[in-house]
């Protein structure tokens, strides 16, 4: 069962890190605008990109509005992006 567990772990620790490393360059604007706009919050850059990241994750690929006027509109993705930033 650890073996099943740990197998698991490993894929979703690749699959993580892939997403990151598959963005678009359309996605790629996104964040660094949402990290622009982010910039004086008081949050370390690392956690305002984990931030941004998962914010721009979580949005359609259709979406044309920035992360940052997004996020006014879905609270409910902006607390749980929050959380996994480590935002506090």
């Amino acid at each position: 069962m650890k073996k099943i567990i740990t197998g698991l772990l490993i894929v979703a620790a690749t699959v993580a890190g892939t997403s990151a490393m598959a963005q678009s360059s359309d996605d790629k604007k996104w964040v660094a605008q949402c990290m622009r706009d982010n910039k004086d919050e008081g949050a370390k850059a690392s956690v305002v990109r984990a931030y941004c990241e998962c914010m721009n994750d979580k949005m359609d690929e259709t979406e044309t509005r920035s992360i940052s006027q997004w996020e006014k509109s879905n609270p409910a993705a902006m607390k749980a992006c929050e959380r996994e930033a480590g935002w506090k």
